[in-house]
């Protein structure tokens, strides 16, 4: 299973209550690639070569550490992907790869979520400066404004999630991600789902989509 969607969409939050349900390990490729660095694996090698100059990491790595993931043993049952594939050359070799170890793609999960939802969300995201606890103002806010529940430090807005810069990253996504996601519909495997909602109200729509495409 691949989950798709832009930057806020709620792909992270499904993918753990969809990893429970299924008893398949969530593989975030982001995450992957952090543990792969921390444990200094040889694709942790190269991919930290490119994360310390703020590069993006080249598809064969990320291709490489997905396939060395897959085939461990808790895969073996199913796997969801998140962050992977993005583009349509990352979805071909993810295909190729896929077939050379007898796998395949049963359902992409594709969260559509209307663009001013996407930016509150995320504009309205704050972060301890000292503990890295995360809040929301609107769904999630502190006892006290502006101040950390857990050690009273100072909550700041990172600047990845100023509103023009969401703007900007959710332009990329469109351009990047529109021609896989016309590919997978093409072949019958992309399962449009509604992310307005509360994460229970969504869970159900996605239980329901693959069950109907079982």
């Amino acid at each position: 299973m691949i989950l798709m969607g832009p930057p806020g969409a709620g792909k992270g939050t499904q993918a753990k209550l969809l990893e429970q349900r299924f008893q398949v390990p969530h593989v975030s490729s982001g995450d992957l690639l952090r543990a792969a660095v921390k444990r200094k694996t040889p694709l942790g090698k190269q991919a930290k070569r490119f994360m310390d100059r703020g590069e993006l990491v080249p598809d064969e790595i990320l291709l490489g550490a997905i396939e060395e993931r897959l085939h461990q043993d808790d895969c073996a049952n199913g796997v969801i992907l998140d962050g992977f594939p993005r583009t349509l050359a990352q979805g071909t070799a993810l295909k190729s790869m896929l077939a050379k170890m007898g796998l395949r793609i049963d359902h992409v999960l594709s969260f559509n979520v209307p663009r001013e939802d996407l930016v509150k969300r995320m504009s309205g995201r704050r972060t301890c400066r000292d503990c890295g606890a995360m809040y929301h103002i609107i769904f999630d806010p502190p006892l006290n404004p502006g101040m950390c529940n857990k050690c009273n430090g100072e909550l700041y807005q990172r600047d990845d999630d100023q509103e023009d810069t969401i703007l900007a990253r959710l332009d990329v996504h469109e351009r990047q991600t529109a021609p896989l996601l016309a590919a997978y519909r093409e072949c019958g495997l992309l399962r449009e789902v509604d992310g307005i909602g509360s994460q229970d109200q969504v869970l159900n729509r996605i239980l329901n989509l693959v069950q109907a495409h079982e």
